[in-house]
């Protein structure tokens, strides 16, 4: 296995690309491509890898991924069914003088950026409608409503930067990121260790830690403590098991290692979590 290097096609009459993506081409690896993508989740929820960033995601989410930044929108149910409205556009499509206008400044600034972003409250709201407007639209209006997109994005509050400034490498991801990343996904309710997950890298520990560490950006204990907050908010959104009870069906072993944990994460307690998000689906 390998980080694929996605290419995304184009129809003649296309400058850019406006698909929905229904499973089973919403599964897709862990992954990167040259274009700008603007994501829009119409169906199924999980877990999303960009970058160093590991959280849920659930239906109506939006996110914002600068190119080449790799990541992968994991179903939590492998039979449910993943659908996602996405725009791929390069900065190519703005070039020749056009995008450095001063008119375009703050879309300028926003595309020289490396990171992702994660869109909440009524900023959310106007993006998804220009997204559902692009996907309705064709030539003049369609490539008007990408920069109204673009410039709400850029002068608008109420969201979250991931990923920042993270770089990959020139050359593609080391292939063993995704069998350590699969590994995880499938293992993390127990406990794993670093001789472990090593021998899943064919490396030594020493090695692995410094090897994982320059491709996802923080240590592997790290990115296993997101992949476990991220499935126990899950399970705090989807019902009422007692949080005690999702503390261990999330590979903790300790009530207050598990609480700390997703303090530092959420900068708020399991409990807390659920009364602020639980009622919201």
């Amino acid at each position: 296995m390998k980080t694929l290097i996605q290419k995304i096609p184009l129809e003649q009459h296309e400058s850019f690309a406006c698909r929905t993506y229904t499973t089973p081409h919403f599964e897709t690896n862990w992954h990167k491509h040259d274009e700008y993508e603007i994501i829009l989740i119409k169906q199924g929820n999980g877990t999303a890898m960009i970058g160093d960033y590991v959280n849920e995601y659930r239906k109506g989410d939006v996110y914002f991924l600068s190119g080449n930044l790799p990541h992968w929108f994991r179903k939590t149910n492998a039979a449910a069914t993943g659908s996602a409205l996405v725009i791929h556009f390069k900065k190519e499509i703005f070039e020749s003088g056009f995008i450095h206008t001063p008119e375009l400044g703050k879309i300028s600034k926003l595309l020289a950026q490396q990171h992702g972003i994660f869109f909440q409250q009524k900023l959310k709201q106007q993006i998804t409608e220009h997204l559902l407007a692009i996907n309705e639209t064709k030539g003049f209006e369609r490539m008007l409503q990408l920069l109204s997109c673009l410039q709400a994005i850029a002068t608008g509050k109420g969201y979250e930067v991931i990923a920042k400034e993270f770089s990959d490498s020139k050359n593609n991801v080391n292939p063993t990121i995704e069998a350590v990343i699969e590994y995880t996904f499938k293992h993390f309710r127990n406990s794993i260790t670093l001789f472990e997950i090593a021998h899943v890298a064919k490396m030594t520990i020493p090695t692995f830690c410094r090897f994982f560490k320059r491709n996802i950006k923080k240590s592997y204990f790290d990115f296993l403590r997101d992949v476990r907050i991220s499935h126990a908010c899950k399970m705090l959104h989807s019902g009422d098991m007692p949080v005690i009870d999702i503390c261990y069906e999330s590979g903790y072993n300790s009530w207050s290692h598990f609480s700390k944990q997703f303090k530092a994460v959420k900068n708020m307690t399991p409990t807390a979590y659920r009364k602020m998000y639980g009622n919201e689906f």
